[in-house]
C-alpha cells in the first residue's frame, strides 16, 4: 500500500506553550475520519518529573490509546505531547503500538524564547518559564516548524502541506 493511502499517525511535540495542543486540535478538526489524543493527559501527575519511573505507565496508556485509534481505522491519528521530543520515550511508546501498516509523520514545534515567554504569560501561567524543552534537539526525522509570528491556522496549513 502506498504511503498516501496508509493511515497516518501524526506526532506533534515541542516545549510547553509552543502551541502543540492548539495546533493538534485544529489539525484534528480539519481532517475527516480522524482521532486525537493529547498524551500529556496520560502524564498528568503532581509533582511532575519526567524521571519518575511511575510515568512509564503513562507510556503504556499512550500506546494503548494510539493502538485503539489506529486499529479502529481512523485515517488520521493525531497525537500531541511534550514528552515524545525525547528518543527513548518516543521509541517505547511506538514499539508498543499493536496496529500495523501505518505511516508516522512527526513534527517538532519551535519558537523563540521571547515568544515562549509571551505565550506563557498569555496562558496566565504564573510558574517560571523553563527553556530546557525549547533548547532540546528535535527528534531525528521530525519536521521542525517555527511557530514565531504565525497563526494556528498557518501552522496547521504548513503541517498539512507536508502530510498531504
Amino acid at each position: 500500500m502506498s504511503d498516501y493511502l496508509r493511515q497516518k499517525l501524526i506526532i506533534i511535540t515541542g516545549s510547553p506553550c509552543v502551541g502543540k495542543t492548539a495546533v493538534a486540535e485544529n489539525l484534528f478538526e480539519s481532517y475527516e475520519n480522524s482521532a486525537y489524543f493529547d498524551g500529556d493527559w496520560a502524564w498528568c501527575v503532581n509533582p511532575f518529573s519526567i524521571a519518575d519511573p511511575r510515568l512509564r505507565n503513562g507510556d503504556k496508556t499512550i500506546s494503548f490509546a494510539l493502538s485503539t485509534y489506529l486499529n479502529s481505522n481512523f485515517n488520521y491519528v493525531i497525537f500531541s505531547s511534550v514528552v515524545v521530543i525525547g528518543e527513548a520515550i518516543r521509541e517505547t511508546i511506538l514499539k508498543d503500538i499493536t496496529a500495523k501498516d501505518y505511516t508516522t509523520i512527526a513534527f517538532t514545534l519551535k519558537c523563540s524564547e521571547e515568544t515562549l515567554i509571551e505565550r506563557h504569560k498569555k496562558r496566565g501561567d504564573t510558574n517560571e518559564v523553563l527553556f530546557q524543552w525549547l533548547r532540546m534537539k528535535p527528534h531525528p526525522g521530525d519536521y521542525v516548524i517555527d511557530t514565531d509570528h504565525k497563526t494556528i491556522a498557518q501552522v496547521v496549513d504548513e503541517i498539512k502541506s507536508i502530510i498531504n
